[in-house]
């Protein structure tokens, strides 16, 4: 138990909006989000990221902040934050914030005077630039939100750069003074008691010095773009040693990134010699297929790029990604998967991320047109919108499902008066229960929480793999299939096994294992 919370905890994904709601007005809130500290207490995770709640027009939802030392009145005050910080404290749960680095709001004080005038002492705090000589702007690159990421200020006749919605400025991170004004920020929450930060496209904070067009990708002839200079500069990994400073001055505080590139190699990087992030967000798991080798094989990738003092995270779901159970669905054989997912998620070499609702199952909700939420829905297209995966929590059976009096901000789930924390508590055979599970005995074994990862022999269908710490020992074989499958074990006494599957006899002994359709089985030998 010497290695850091961060390496051997669970981490739990709360989306405010979306938890429950205090107050009555259909969104989430602060107070909500205490009143159900006891569920995560009893599902036995160690800490609660809370996506943004910091003043915000709400563009983008809270990821356009206005203040970054305050509470938006929609989720309560600056008390209440400190109230859920020592809460969560008191119960023995570290709390991480979402820090939004690479941009703010239109409405931020800072660009409210840096657009004032090309002469305002806060102009340095953005990237600005001259058009080009026929009006158009400054170079190619594209805003993540689609269109141009150039909008055109007529007051001061320069273009200013926005990476997503017009409404969410860049920050100049070469400037020095927006980099002591953001390590400011962080100092301000860090002496408030919070554990860390989520940070948010990390990778952005610094683009190319000299802000070159993007070359055209070879024969497409839609015009499609390399991204190439617009992220993930090389400068990064210095103002991350920079900010990392700043943690290292507290105790036993942590960051995980979401590095948004799918080149694994990359990712790796940012964690340095133990002196840039604490984590990073592996983002090909949240990509992948449901097929044993694609897992196994991401798992392995990741495990060779990271640097010796790295440390991987595991995610499968998020409030920027489809939810797992969606994606993994099945007609006869959706509800095991989610098992065999909860399985791998919690048996797997790092940091687990659990997003709220995934511990029952929950899916996606189909939002009708009219009650469509998100910006990308909106510049992009529906089939784009996040919304899907932010609806309310299921709490209980009944209006609402018990996350509000209110009207709910997002349609519930038709589903929600079955798929509930309520309904799931008291069946020892949910999804929940194994849950409750799975974090207790990894919490309980050093193999699980803190050993080393090694990938076993099976048959196609199958992800099998050893952790081991010192001389304990944990096998975990996972069937991907829709057929029973079986492979060859160490034949070992086992001292605890369990399955996925809550109907199956549990063997006493490793050895030649079967496996039924879509099961997963953890065993310890003794």
């Amino acid at each position: 138990m010497s290695s850091p919370w961060w390496r051997r905890g669970v981490v739990y994904q709360i989306y405010p909006r979306s938890f429950m709601d205090a107050s009555g007005d259909g969104v989430g809130d602060l107070r909500g989000i205490e009143a159900r500290l006891d569920h995560l207490s009893w599902l036995g995770v160690d800490a609660l990221w809370l996506s943004p709640c910091f003043p915000s027009p709400m563009a983008d939802f809270g990821y356009d902040v206005a203040d970054y030392c305050d509470v938006d009145p929609l989720f309560g005050t600056l008390a209440d934050l400190d109230a859920l910080i020592a809460a969560a404290h008191a119960r023995g749960l570290r709390v991480l914030l979402d820090f939004v680095p690479n941009h703010t709001s239109d409405r931020h004080p800072w660009f409210v005077e840096s657009r004032a005038s090309r002469t305002s002492p806060k102009r340095g705090f953005y990237v600005w630039r001259d058009p080009k000589p026929d009006g158009s702007p400054p170079n190619n690159w594209r805003s993540v939100f689609g269109g141009s990421a150039w909008e055109l200020d007529p007051t001061t006749g320069q273009y200013y750069l926005h990476s997503f919605l017009k409404e969410q400025p860049d920050l100049d991170w070469r400037n020095p003074a927006v980099e002591r004004a953001m390590h400011g920020v962080l100092r301000f929450w860090l002496d408030r008691g919070v554990d860390g930060f989520r940070i948010d496209v990390i990778q952005r904070i610094a683009k190319h010095p000299d802000l070159p067009d993007d070359p055209p990708k070879d024969g497409d002839v839609h015009g499609q773009l390399w991204l190439c200079y617009d992220e993930n500069h090389p400068d990064v990994h210095a103002m991350l040693r920079r900010l990392r400073a700043v943690l290292d001055g507290y105790d036993e505080r942590a960051t995980v990134g979401e590095v948004y590139l799918l080149n694994q190699s990359e990712v790796g990087k940012y964690l340095g010699a133990g002196d840039e992030l604490h984590l990073a967000f592996n983002f090909r798991l949240v990509h992948a297929p449901w097929d044993a080798g694609r897992f196994a094989d991401e798992v392995e990738r990741m495990e060779r790029v990271l640097p010796p003092e790295g440390w991987p995270s595991v995610v499968l779901s998020s409030h920027d990604a489809p939810r797992h159970a969606s994606r993994f669905d099945h007609p006869t054989l959706g509800d095991a998967r989610a098992r065999v997912a909860a399985m791998m998620l919690l048996g797997l070499r790092g940091t687990p991320f659990l997003y709220q609702g995934e511990e029952i199952g929950m899916r996606n909700v189909a939002i009708p047109p009219e009650r469509q939420q998100d910006p990308l829905a909106r510049t992009l297209h529906p089939n784009l919108s996040r919304d899907p995966s932010r609806t309310p929590m299921q709490w209980e059976r009944g209006p609402s499902a018990g996350f509000t009096t209110g009207t709910p901000w997002l349609p519930l789930a038709a589903d929600a008066d079955a798929r509930n924390v309520a309904a799931q508590r008291g069946d020892p055979r949910s999804l929940l229960q194994l849950y409750r599970a799975l974090l207790a005995v990894r919490r309980a074994e050093p193999a699980l929480h803190a050993g080393e990862f090694e990938r076993l022999p099976a048959p196609p269908d199958v992800f099998a793999f050893e952790r081991r710490a010192g001389a304990a020992r944990a096998w975990l074989a996972l069937n991907f299939g829709d057929e029973p499958a079986e492979l060859a074990l160490p034949d070992a006494a086992l001292r605890r096994a369990l399955s996925t599957d809550p109907d199956r006899p549990l063997p006493s002994r490793a050895g030649r294992t079967r496996l039924g359709a879509a099961e997963g089985l953890l065993l310890l030998p003794a």
